[in-house]
């Protein structure tokens, strides 16, 4: 397992906010996924939540914020500014950020702890490789998993996992 990664107060503070997304993504009968697209200077770019409950499984968060940022950045200050999220990115998000030319990544959780709660849990696994960021994106500075923030991170893809277990 990689080493946790130790955020500052205000990083701390984004990445709680990324939780709050997921959590209100999961309340919304999504999965719990939530990102905020920050500038250099630290204001909030684009905050959004998973949205594939209706069928499109590509509207992650890290996705959106990817389109978000090639309408409407220019390339400098895309690549100043920072995501963070409450998941590290699939592969599909990872590659759109390397392609668009974003910052740095600070993710709560893990791929692979998510990959490894799934299968404690007897899930089926995702549909795309769980790679770690760097693989897909080798030029993107990738940050986490925060200890500090996997029991919570754990918990909202728990109540996802048993509400599907139970045909909710």
């Amino acid at each position: 397992m990689t080493e946790s990664y130790q955020p500052t107060a205000t990083e701390l503070g984004y990445l709680r906010r990324c939780i709050e997304l997921a959590r209100e993504a999961l309340h919304d009968g999504d999965e719990p996924f939530g990102s905020l697209l920050v500038g250099a200077s630290g204001e909030v770019l684009f905050a959004d939540r998973n949205r594939v409950k209706d069928g499109d499984a590509t509207r992650h968060p890290e996705f959106e914020i990817a389109r978000w940022a090639a309408a409407n950045l220019a390339p400098v200050r895309r690549a100043e500014s920072t995501v963070y999220t409450s998941g590290e990115h699939c592969p599909m998000c990872a590659a759109a950020h390397g392609w668009v030319g974003l910052g740095r990544i600070v993710y709560a959780a893990s791929s692979a702890q998510l990959a490894g709660w799934i299968a404690e849990w007897g899930g089926s696994p995702a549909p795309v490789a769980a790679l770690p960021i760097g693989e897909v994106a080798p030029g993107v500075v990738a940050l986490g998993p925060v200890a500090e923030l996997e029991a919570e991170v754990r918990a909202l893809h728990e109540r996802l996992h048993a509400s599907v277990s139970s045909g909710l």
